[in-house]
């Protein structure tokens, strides 16, 4: 079952530029990082994100206006193990398609509501070493009413993606355009790379 999600967002990534599965982490997974998230939130962990990279960072509310705390091992059982789920795709991948992903990051997101994050691509002009984005997302019971969506810039179309909870979203961080509309109320997600270091 792991192995099929795995190789339906792949599949999506070789026919369609990008893949989304409903599935991706279980339900039960998906409700231990919100709590998680909701923790680091509720005590002041999670800080404004910013755009750019090292001496180019800058943090701008009229381009993106989540809040961001950065995902670790140790932190607690939820972030372990869905950093666990990530290293069994990168392995996958690895071993399917010869990508030689050696690396990975990934923070949780907050957008308030009103909020959102201006179309854009994931890769630094800088530095090349992000390969593939990956976002997962963690709100319940999200409907269309909620706004929020993720729009994936595909030639001349624009596909939204409903950020509901356990859905994931695959593509390259160098070629894809994509933006977060503003949403209707708090919107959750994990938020991450696997790069090649």
């Amino acid at each position: 079952m792991q192995e099929e999600i795995f190789e339906n967002l792949i599949n999506g990534l070789m026919d369609e530029q990008f893949g989304t599965v409903p599935n991706f982490i279980t339900p039960e997974l998906a409700a231990a990082l919100r709590a998680q998230l909701l923790e680091y939130y509720e005590s002041g962990k999670m800080f404004p994100a910013g755009v750019g990279q090292h001496t180019n960072y800058t943090r701008t509310e009229k381009v993106r206006g989540d809040v961001i705390k950065w995902l670790e091992k140790e932190n607690s059982p939820a972030e372990k193990a869905f950093m666990k789920h990530i290293e069994a795709f990168i392995e996958y991948l690895n071993r399917s398609c010869y990508t030689g992903i050696n690396a990975y990051e990934f923070h949780f997101a907050r957008y308030e509501e009103g909020s959102f994050y201006k179309r854009h691509r994931d890769q630094f002009q800088t530095d090349q070493g992000r390969k593939f984005s990956l976002v997962t997302y963690l709100n319940e019971d999200w409907t269309s009413e909620d706004e929020g969506q993720l729009i994936i810039y595909r030639d001349d179309r624009e596909i939204a993606i409903l950020p509901e909870s356990g859905r994931a979203t695959f593509f390259r961080s160098d070629e894809i355009d994509h933006e977060v509309r503003p949403t209707r109320r708090a919107r959750l997600s994990i938020a991450g790379w696997l790069k090649r270091v």
